[in-house]
């Protein structure tokens, strides 16, 4: 697929991301087309990626924006919590959610989706911003929506 000649908007997000999964079935390509596409499509963000669950940790994976967090315990910030608990979190204030860990200290809220097929946890979308009370329910849903696309091309 080739890249848009606009900038793309967040009612963009969803078609864009299923044309440029379609047709690929390689995890780590298709997250990091994904966390582009995020970055680019939603405004007033300063990190957007995935960790991926390995070994009992989230491992850092495909992502835009600067040098992140490499490992994640479970339980353990936000993604951590979102790994354990395996349903999406809005954190309208990062600096009021105990125990987060503060990989850019620019990040003041932030969403989690937890990327599961079937019971499996496969990791996590994260997504940063240094706006407060940034996230929305439209934005969980539309991100929701492009976890479900990275995880209908997840092959047994």
């Amino acid at each position: 697929m080739q890249a848009p000649t606009h900038r793309i908007g967040p009612e963009d997000l969803v078609p864009m991301v299923a044309a440029t999964l379609a047709g690929e079935t390689d995890l780590i390509a298709n997250m990091a087309n994904i966390a582009a596409l995020v970055f680019e499509a939603l405004p007033d963000l300063n990190w957007a990626g995935f960790y991926l669950w390995k070994d009992g940790m989230l491992v850092l994976g495909p992502f835009q924006g600067r040098v992140a967090c490499t490992r994640i315990a479970p339980g353990r910030g936000v993604c951590g919590t979102v790994a354990r608990g395996r349903r999406t979190q809005i954190v309208p204030d990062v600096h009021a959610f105990p125990g987060h860990i503060a990989c850019d200290a620019a990040s003041a809220a932030e969403i989690v989706v937890p990327v599961l097929h079937g019971e499996r946890l496969v990791g996590v979308l994260d997504v940063d911003s240094p706006c407060r009370n940034r996230f929305t329910p439209s934005d969980q849903h539309r991100l929701e929506q492009v976890v479900a696309l990275l995880v209908a091309r997840i092959t047994p």
